[in-house]
């Protein structure tokens, strides 16, 4: 599969976005639904595809890591060929590197027993699937401040019928979100992602008794194979602005 740009993955031609979905049929399983792009040479690869094989990386590599700190979970995941530039495999990867950061910083479950890093992540996996590609344009939020709403559930055993563990997930949720809106779009999975991990694990901690870590500084490497990237307007370009890099700091308050 192509990789160039975040572009198609079967031949690397930019994508075409519609606003209303249109059916379309998937290049490598021939799938028939309704989607929202194609590239400039017609290819669709539906969301099952693009993220199947990343997701099971994400997954083993979050299981058998012992770092208390999501960011670097991140980026190691992030550098394996199974993580596209953008996709919805990061809508697992986000939450999925919180939980198991949050276990291995000695994390609490509800009860105050010390969390079932296996469990957690297997109960991530199945409600981040749900999230389809797309959803920060389509859907008004990003799959990457779901994934960490997602973890939180997991982690506080939140559910619709529960009171402050359900606050606490629309709080940690619509926190990420005004960070990622700080910034603006479009789109991009990495820079979103780093905005995720780094507003929710602090609350995280707070709500779990762990002790995640998180670096003072994050630099992305990974903005090459973005077409998009808002360079120096992204708080994690190597060359970013310094107000808005500053502004990004860990234990900083939002812009605004």
């Amino acid at each position: 599969m192509a990789t160039v740009k975040g572009n198609c993955l079967v031949c690397g031609e930019p994508l075409v976005y519609w606003t209303e979905a249109r059916e379309v049929s998937c290049h490598l399983c021939g799938k028939r639904e309704f989607g929202h792009c194609v590239c400039s040479d017609g290819h669709y690869i539906c969301n099952e595809c693009h993220r199947a094989e990343g997701v099971a990386y994400i997954i083993g590599l979050c299981s058998e890591s012992a770092s208390a700190n999501p960011i670097e979970i991140m980026n190691e995941a992030m550098k394996d060929k199974s993580i596209y530039p953008n996709g919805p495999e990061h809508h697992t990867l986000v939450g999925a590197a919180l939980v198991a950061a949050c276990a291995n910083a000695g994390g609490r479950d509800p009860e105050g027993s010390p969390l079932d890093k296996d469990a957690a992540l297997a109960e991530l996996k199945k409600r981040s699937l749900q999230v389809p590609g797309g959803t920060c344009g389509f859907w008004g939020t990003c799959g990457a401040a779901v994934s960490a709403g997602q973890a939180m559930s997991v982690l506080n055993g939140s559910t619709p019928m529960t009171q402050e563990p359900w606050a606490q997930c629309q709080r940690l949720t619509s926190k990420v979100l005004a960070r990622i809106a700080d910034v603006g779009g479009p789109r991009c999975c990495k820079r979103t992602g780093y905005i995720s991990a780094l507003t929710a694990a602090p609350f995280m901690n707070a709500v779990t008794g762990s002790d995640m870590q998180l670096p003072d500084e994050v630099v992305c490497a990974f903005f090459p194979n973005n077409a998009e990237c808002l360079r120096q307007d992204c708080p994690f370009f190597p060359n970013a602005r310094p107000e808005l890099k500053s502004a990004f700091l860990l234990g900083n308050e939002p812009l605004g």
